[in-house]
This record gives structure tokens, sequence and C-alpha cells, in this order.
């Protein structure tokens, strides 16, 4: 058997599917007939291994409670080797419903009401929400927008943050969202140590890391043995295979009293077996998956590089911030004169476009939209030509504001 659904050209209809992007517009305040490229799921068929797992456990017909065996174990641990040459202990795995979930019991499990939690802004919005709903106080570690066109850390800022606020948490997102930075080691090993130096725990979001496009991902708890002490690592396959909806993540803590901890957390909740297509899913995807896998990155990365070619030709003003990773372009509109109001208005009401405007990452990223380009290359040829005629008219007159 070979993988069938690797021909990502075909436009698929997802409306009337009950989709989150494309079915609840109005309900979430945009025009019905927006084009949806907001939130961070594909509009590609999954692998076809996956397709077929599923449909022969759906056949049993019976879905009651169910937990992993050690095949799933295997798959998980044989992905994580494989890709990202890190080894992996059963006794550090917990699964939860998302990644996003286990920040936010993370910041349960390790912070009181009142804490300072540390971020870096501009990123992915959850982080805050996850901070600010449990009653703890949002402290950023804003990155810097170099001269380079990438993101970067301002480490004498980041300890100054740790020691003023008290932080005992830090959760970091890499490879980072929006930004599509990909943290170097040498970058990791610096933050890591004035985290061990100060007693602050790292929950590290890592959920992009099979989208490098530039270099190689490094796993923060494989930089140095010590960083296994302080750390949570998030992982998923619900970015890499399409799998958001099958609710499943893969938690690595390797120090017991941090599990134990987190896992109270979990109890707490009520939170015990997970989906049973979960499972599924993700044994099927880390199992047979590479093929698929390979064909995507390779799509996407092709997607990547057509939007920062329209952009230098077509869009003055408008500048593709340069990083390493995801399917998530961040376009920075500044250099328009726009005022970024004025172009969250004509991509809604104009360009008929839902984008994530910047502004819901933070301070920092207004006059920024985020892109996700998951999705046919026709897709994104219609998107950026939108953005063309409808948004960025009379650029440049404005750009000479």
């Amino acid at each position: 058997m070979s993988e069938r659904n690797i021909n990502f050209d075909k436009t698929i209809n997802r409306k009337n599917t009950d989709s989150l992007k494309y079915d609840f517009a109005l309900r979430r305040g945009m025009p019905e007939d927006v084009l949806p490229l907001w939130v961070a799921d594909m509009d590609l068929k999954t692998s076809s291994y996956i397709e077929d797992a599923l449909i022969e456990r759906t056949k049993h017909a019976i879905f009651g409670y169910t937990e992993t065996r050690d095949e799933y174990f295997a798959a998980v641990q044989g992905w994580m080797k494989r890709h990202h040459n890190w080894d992996v202990k059963r006794q550090w795995l917990v699964k939860t419903p998302g990644v996003v979930p286990a920040l936010a019991f993370a910041v349960k499990a390790y912070t009181n009401e009142g804490d300072g939690v540390l971020i870096q802004q501009p990123v992915y919005y959850p982080f805050s929400e996850v901070i600010s709903d449990n009653g703890r106080k949002i402290v950023s570690n804003d990155l810097v927008l170099g001269e380079d066109n990438k993101y970067h850390i301002d480490f004498a800022d980041f300890e100054q943050k740790i020691v003023e606020n008290k932080i005992k948490l830090f959760l970091l997102c890499n490879p980072h969202n929006p930004s599509g930075r990909d943290f170097t080691k040498e970058e990791l090993l610096q933050l890591g140590d004035i985290c061990l130096k100060h007693n602050v725990i790292v929950v590290s979001d890592e959920i992009h890391f099979d989208f490098v496009f530039s270099g190689k991902h490094t796993v923060f708890a494989a930089v140095k043995k010590e960083f296994e002490d302080i750390c949570i690592i998030c992982t998923s396959a619900s970015k890499t295979f399409n799998l958001a909806g099958m609710l499943i993540a893969n938690i690595f803590i390797p120090n017991g009293k941090l599990k134990q901890q987190f896992r109270h957390q979990l109890a707490a909740a009520g939170l015990s077996q997970l989906v049973t297509l979960g499972y599924t899913a993700t044994c099927a995807a880390y199992e047979n998956g590479d093929t698929w896998y390979e064909k995507v990155f390779e799509y996407i990365k092709g997607n990547i590089d057509y939007v920062k070619k329209f952009t230098r030709e077509n869009l003055p003003g408008v500048k593709v911030i340069d990083g390493e990773a995801t399917y998530l372009v961040w376009l920075d509109f500044k250099g328009t004169g726009i005022p970024s109001e004025e172009i969250d208005r004509r991509i809604i009401h104009d360009a008929k476009l839902w984008l994530d405007s910047g502004k819901i990452f933070g301070k920092t990223g207004e006059g920024f939209q985020r892109i996700n380009v998951a999705a046919p290359r026709s897709v994104i040829e219609e998107c950026m030509n939108r953005i063309k005629t409808k948004v960025c008219v009379n650029t440049d007159q404005a750009v000479k504001i």
C-alpha cells in the first residue's frame, strides 16, 4: 500500500462540516463569505494511512473508554528519535486533550494566583489567556525585531523580568508562533541557564517542531541534561498531520515531582481517558506517516516561498518576517503607512479575508497579520492577490507619508 493523499493542489470543500475555520464566520463577527486563513489547521487531506486506520477502527462500532498500549508509546518514541534525535522515556509521558490545556494545567500546577508568568510577545494568544484566566499576571520579555528581519531574545531583559517579578514559570514557544523563529541550541542554552539559576520551570510548546525549514530543531530538554529537571515539553501530531480535532497531545515531564504536580491538575479537572480515535490517528501517523509528511513539508515550503516572492514584487511597504519554521507567515504592514485598524478593516470587509490580526498576539503585534499557508497553492494565490488589489491599494502614496 502506498500513500494516496498527496495531491495537495486539490481543493477540498470544508463547508458544512462543522469546521471552526469555515462554518462559524458569522458567529465570530466576520462576513459570511470570507476566505479563512486564520486558525492553524490545514486545508489538506491527512495521510491515507491515518484515514484507513480510522475507518478500520470505526468498523468495530464500540467507542468505550480507551487507553494506550505498548504500540502507542513505541510509535511516539520512534518519531521523536527519527525526526528529532530525542530519546524519550515512557515514564515521562502524560497525555492531554491538547497543548493549550497542558499550558493551563502547568500554570495551575506551578504557580499561585497573583504570580507572574513569563512569555515572549508577540506570541500565540492562548499563552496570555491561560495566564490571565487563571488569575495570574502576564509578564512579557518582548522579542526584538532586528535589522536582519528576524526576532531575537533580549537576554538581559529576560533575566531582569524574572528577578523583578519573582517568576516561577516561563512559557516558551519554540518554534515560535507567530514569528516563525526556531531558536538555536545556543539561544536555548542561554535561556535555560538563566532559568536554572533562578529556579524557573520551563514549559516548552514545541507543537510546530516538525516544520523547521532552515536548520534543525533542538528540543529544549535535549540541550543540557540539567534542563530535564526543570522542563515540560509539549508535543502533538496535530499540527504535523492535521489532527487538531482529535484532541490529543503528548506531554513529556522527566522530573517525577513536576509530573506528579501536573497530573494532580488533570485529576482535579476530572480528566482521565482521552478520545479513542485520537490514539488511533496518532499511532498511524507516527508509524506510517513519513512519506506524507515529507511531501507536505515540501509543499508548504513552496507556499512560503511563493508568499515571500509575491510580497517582495507586489506589496510595497509590506515585509514577510524571516523565520525558520511553522506554516504561519507573519506579515508586517507597518511600512505601508496605513493605520493598523484600517488594515484590519480592508482585510476583512474589502478583501473578504479572515486572517489573524497581529494585535491579538500582544501590543508588539500591532500592524502585523498572520496567514496560515497550509492550503492549496490556488487558495494562497487568491489570498495574496486580494491583499494586493483590496488592502494595499494606494500603498505607494501611503508609504511616502
